[in-house]
Parts: structure tokens; sequence; C-alpha cells
């Protein structure tokens, strides 16, 4: 299978359009390659080590030429291009090395099978619609049911086993054993649907990057609220889209091993 091929698969199924005004999703860095067979290292931030990576595999005899990730290389307009600036560097080694970066995020997020709904497939819930619909039953995050249920104890021990979050941030809890039934997800940064989840009725709420009054106010608003960092509520979805590729027939696609939590926990 060809990249350009690939390309058009992924987007009529994530389609670039549905990315949000503020986002910069699709090709960030395409030198060439259009007609190459794709050989594909999917990651979810594209940093210099994921360049590498990819640099070192083509080195071994396998020509790496798409650096495929969830997290856009390039987020505001460049001003320059400079040695020693990382976006630049990856520039140079992209050029120099024909590897294409390309970039698939909040269309990534909505999209049936993304990682909103491999979040909640890894939960085992059940019925689950959007948190917030946006077109053709696609939206943001996911509310499903716990069938059979969870006492809440049992929820956290299966987000930690699951996930293998370095660290579990979590809401005070008065009873441990109360039975929950009902939970919601948002891979990546989804404090700011807090309200959004409020009306579903979900009792616990399972995303990242949440600050101390949002903790405040899924307590006001009688939400449990977990927090299993950005890193774990996303990877899972980039390592479903390397089954997905592979189920694809692309000659060879693999999950980084130079991915990054930007976070690491003293003592963990």
């Amino acid at each position: 299978m060809k990249i350009a091929e690939l390309i058009n698969w992924f987007e009529n199924w994530a389609n670039p359009a549905w990315q949000e005004n503020w986002d910069n999703c699709g090709w960030q860095i395409e030198p060439g390659i259009l007609d190459a067979p794709a050989r594909v290292l999917i990651c979810l931030t594209p940093t210099l080590a994921v360049m590498q990576e990819a640099i070192s595999l083509r080195n071994q005899g396998i020509d790496i030429n798409l650096i495929f990730a969830h997290h856009p290389l390039i987020f505001s307009p460049l001003k320059s291009i400079r040695s020693g600036n990382p976006i630049s560097e990856m520039v140079r080694l992209a050029f120099s090395h024909q590897i294409g970066v390309y970039t698939a995020h909040t269309n990534f997020d909505r999209v049936n099978d993304g990682t909103a709904d491999v979040l909640a497939q890894i939960l085992d819930l059940k019925e689950v619609t959007p948190i917030t619909p946006t077109e053709d039953g696609l939206g943001y995050g996911r509310v499903g049911n716990l069938s059979p249920s969870l006492t809440l104890q049992e929820l956290l021990s299966q987000v930690k086993t699951r996930l293998s979050p370095p660290d579990l941030i979590f809401s005070p809890a008065v009873d441990w054993q109360q039975n929950i039934t009902r939970v919601a997800v948002l891979g990546g940064s989804g404090a700011s649907f807090i309200a959004a989840v409020v009306k579903t009725g979900a009792q616990v709420y399972l995303t990242s990057d949440c600050k101390f009054h949002q903790f405040q106010e899924a307590r006001d608003r009688n939400l449990i609220l977990i927090d299993a960092g950005h890193y774990a509520t996303e990877r899972p979805a980039c390592d479903r889209l390397v089954q997905k590729l592979q189920n694809l027939g692309v000659e060879w696609v693999k999950l980084s091993e130079k991915d990054e939590d930007f976070r690491w926990f003293y003592g963990v």
C-alpha cells in the first residue's frame, strides 16, 4: 500500500474537516513520499526522539518513511526555521531522510473507534454514546454503562491495571464500596467537559490534565473525577491504530518505543 492510499483511507474514516478550528491535522511535513510503499511508525507525540528512532530503523534496513502522530508537530504558524530549534530539526531530518510526519488529532478524537471509543472499550462500557455529540453520530468523549457494575475501588483498580498510569489522581471518596454503573471517558485534556458529563448521568469521569478547582467543581456536581494522565489515556488509541493498519495490509507498521510521557513522578 502506498502512502497516498493509506492517507486516503484514513481521511475517509477520520476526516480532517472534523478538526477544531484551532487544530492542525493532516500533513505536517510531506517530503515527496506519497508514491512510496508505506512503512509507518505510530506515536502519540512527534518528537526528535521518535524521529531518531525512525532514522535508526532506516539504518537497520527498515525504510521507515512516515511518522503518524496524534499530537500535531506544528500548532501555530512558524515565523522562522533556524538550526537548533526542535521543529526546524524535525523538518531538516524529515527531508534529508525522506520521512513524512502526518497528524490526526481532534478528528481522531471524534471518530468512531478513535481515542474516546478505545478508552470506553478498555473499560468494557456498554450502550456507549458521545458525551458531546457533533455531526453524523460522532462526538467528543464517550459515556456508557458497566454491566456488571463495579465498586469504586474495583473501578480504580481496573483503570490502574488496564491503563498503567504512573500516577492516578481522583476525587476524595466517602464510600469506596459504592456501586458504579455509569462512567464517562475522554482521553487527553477533558476537564472542560465536566458540565456536559454531569448531564449524561455519569457517576465517574475518567480523563486527564485536571486542575485543583476542577476537582472541586466535580465534587460540587457530585461527580467522581479520575485523572489518569494525558499519555495513559491516549496512548492506547495509537496501539489500536497499529492494529488497524496491520489489518489494512500496510507492509510495515509499529508503535514507537521512544514516545514519551512528559510527566515523571518522584518515588514512583
